[in-house]
């Protein structure tokens, strides 16, 4: 059950004094959902205000209203279980559409002459728009339909980063509910996926075939074996404090990683079935807080944000420039390319989020209200991290 709560920052005598932050929550569990309208049936004048702040989710927050306004006191908590029971309302719609290009069942690259991959934590969903027209030409949604069954779908909400793979053939993604999946663009379907750990920011495929994350609450990367016939997922867990980010650097066969205020390069054993990572040196970052990082394209250099700023690291030289842009602090994400690609970049307009896609001097590139957008790349080769490899690679086989 999906119910949209609005905090009350000011003290409120109907509330008993109790203060919350204010901001919208959406509440995924049904315990969570019966506490919040127990306290809607009691007091009454905060959920008109909460219908009236959080009317994006009308449908539901409408029922609430008619149910306190037309229901006595001692029925309304009835009418509020029943409601909870019934599986018409097990799900809120979604915020916005898209204007949609026809999409058909297969998708190619080749379509794409200047497209953006982004992840919005609204729906969730991956998408693929192209920037020109600010149309979707592609969509993944986590389901049954693609791979991921319906008992693992929640590891899926909030997804956090994409990026493409094997030639754009593949997206490697992850979400903040836990998830990483190797996802083909063609059929939509999740070829690979796993529990990656506690919010994990990043990951990032090796050149056997294995894939692995950074997770920042629980302070680790994860080294993935990639068997897509395998019910059982063998993975190896290096401890790395705030792990938000990983990027492999195929000139000089290291894994890099970001955490706090120090860039770490680790060696990786090669051993597809049994994989490990051991650091061998790190860079002192300015500021901390390290958030994303990410090649730079068509140069051997890579971007990196901190909530301080956004920066160029020389890993040949392992030194740290900063750019002067007009907009450089807290910065969700960096991307750029070849000549007539502006550098994109996600700033949040709100806790983490925003609904649109600027360039580096605060341009609009692509909006869509009711988004919630946490990172995006232009859909283009890396050619810092991978070859002109397009066929997904089995560790092992």
């Amino acid at each position: 059950m999906v119910v949209l709560m609005y905090g009350i920052m000011k003290k409120h005598p109907a509330c008993g004094g109790f203060r919350q932050e204010q901001s919208c929550t959406i509440f995924k569990d049904n315990v969570l959902s019966a506490k919040f309208i127990v306290n809607s049936i009691r007091f009454p004048k905060i959920n008109h205000k909460i219908i009236s702040l959080c009317s994006r989710e009308g449908e539901i927050l409408l029922i609430l209203s008619f149910i306190m306004k037309r229901f006595p006191v001692h029925l309304r908590s009835l009418v509020v279980l029943l409601w909870l029971l019934k599986p018409a309302f097990a799900t809120a719609s979604p915020a916005y559409t898209l204007k949609h290009h026809s999409m058909e069942d297969t998708f190619s690259t080749k379509a794409c002459s200047k497209c953006i991959i982004l992840v919005d934590q609204s729906l969730p969903a991956v998408d693929i728009i192209a920037a020109e027209t600010e149309k979707l030409v592609w969509q993944w949604r986590p389901g049954p339909d693609v791979g991921i069954p319906a008992k693992d779908v929640h590891l899926f909400s909030n997804p956090d980063d994409a990026k493409p793979v094997y030639g754009g053939q593949y997206l490697l993604l992850n979400a903040s509910g836990g998830g990483v999946a190797l996802v083909r663009l063609a059929d939509k379907q999740a070829v690979f996926y796993a529990y990656a750990g506690q919010n994990p920011h990043s990951s990032e495929l090796l050149p056997d075939g294995n894939i692995v994350t950074a997770s920042s609450n629980d302070n680790r990367l994860v080294l993935f074996h990639v068997d897509t016939t395998a019910e059982k997922v063998d993975k190896k867990i290096v401890p790395l404090p705030f792990a938000h980010n990983v990027v492999w650097d195929k000139k000089r066969q290291l894994l890099w990683s970001a955490a706090r205020d120090k860039l770490y390069a680790l060696r990786y054993n090669f051993q597809c079935s049994s994989p490990d990572l051991v650091p061998v040196d790190s860079i002192q970052l300015p500021g901390t807080d390290a958030h994303d990082l990410f090649p730079v394209f068509g140069k051997d250099l890579l971007w990196l944000t901190t909530v301080d700023g956004t920066y160029q690291v020389d890993p040949a030289h392992r030194t740290v420039r900063a750019v002067r842009w007009k907009y450089s602090r807290n910065i969700k994400s960096v991307s750029s390319g070849p000549e007539g690609f502006p550098v994109i970049v996600i700033l949040p307009k709100e806790q983490w989020w925003t609904d649109e896609i600027s360039d580096r001097d605060g341009h609009r590139i692509f909006r869509q209200p009711g988004m919630k957008i946490y990172k995006a790349r232009w859909l283009l080769p890396n050619r810092f991290s991978y070859g002109d490899e397009t066929m997904l690679k089995v560790c092992g086989k």
